[in-house]
């Protein structure tokens, strides 16, 4: 298979298996608390990328350890909690359309804290994609606090993602992008444990079915869509380059929003409308970064 089909083919697979993820947080909330299903999720991926981390550890200096716990901290361990509690109120549908904020909170955060390049366009499509945030969280015009509170649980976390990213560009250079994961996950399996014997999670009974399905759900979340997921990924940087992965931003809400009806989720037209208005602006930030590269 050439590279051009295996871009897409990658691209594809990405968008169904990270637009999936919210909705496999919801079912793991039937039966689990939200702190239980986001600490399973973070193990589950810790596990499958400690052979890895093993090998990492060799060829990752020491000084550098510091900021990759963060970046694990900020790219994962911190968003996986804060979508789990969101969506014990909001629907999949809903946070997988907030997720696609993500590009514009890089390029903001890259603008004022590390003096990134900008121009009129990245701040038109910024203006644009906010105009949409604006109207997918007010609806109606009148701003409900609960779901004001909720949904700005889902954009702290893109705007934890958007700094890692600042991060990881700035910080960690030179450096294999599974290493880094293998090596910050690893240094997330203790936390998650604690969570998971502070919820009372392995006093639980396994053998109920409801139970049983909400476990395999975190565990498929953190195995396939963290794990595998970043792998994945960065295979698709290396073949196709940043600029065409970051496109994958546009197919996930998509699949989120497929999965949140066939969930029995209420998706309205003014939403999609919304969704389109901000990935509108996710265009033109990355056609302007095109430009300027």
């Amino acid at each position: 298979m050439s590279n051009r089909y295996l871009q897409w083919v990658l691209f594809i697979v990405l968008c169904l298996i990270w637009g999936s993820s919210f909705l496999l947080m919801k079912i793991g909330l039937q039966t689990l608390s939200a702190y239980e299903v986001a600490a399973i999720r973070i193990l589950s991926a810790g596990i499958v990328l400690l052979p890895f981390a093993v090998k990492a550890f060799s060829k990752i200096p020491k000084e550098k350890w510091g900021i990759i716990i963060i970046s694990g901290l900020l790219g994962s361990f911190f968003p996986a909690f804060l979508f789990c509690i969101a969506e014990t109120k909001i629907s999949s549908a809903l946070t997988g359309m907030l997720n696609a904020l993500t590009p514009l909170f890089t390029v903001i955060i890259g603008t004022v804290f590390f003096k990134a390049k900008t121009n009129i366009q990245k701040l038109i499509g910024i203006g644009i994609g906010l105009i949409g945030l604006y109207f997918l969280i007010t609806p109606t015009g009148n701003l409900n606090i609960e779901n004001l509170a909720f949904t700005s649980l889902v954009m702290l976390a893109t705007i934890f993602y958007a700094l890692n990213v600042n991060i990881v560009s700035k910080q960690i250079t030179g450096l294999k992008p599974l290493d880094i994961a293998a090596i910050a996950f690893i240094f997330l399996i203790i936390p998650s444990i604690s969570i998971l014997a502070f919820q009372g999670f392995f006093g639980r009974n396994l053998g109920q079915t409801s139970t049983l399905q909400s476990v395999l759900a975190a565990c498929v979340l953190g195995i396939i869509g963290t794990a595998f997921a970043s792998v994945l990924f960065y295979q698709l940087v290396k073949i196709a380059g940043a600029l065409f992965a970051s496109t994958v931003t546009y197919g996930i809400p998509f699949i989120a929003v497929v999965w949140g009806i066939m969930y029995g989720e209420k998706v309205t037209l003014l939403q999609m409308i919304c969704l389109s208005i901000i990935l509108i602006g996710v265009y033109i930030v990355n056609r302007s970064n095109k430009k300027s590269n």
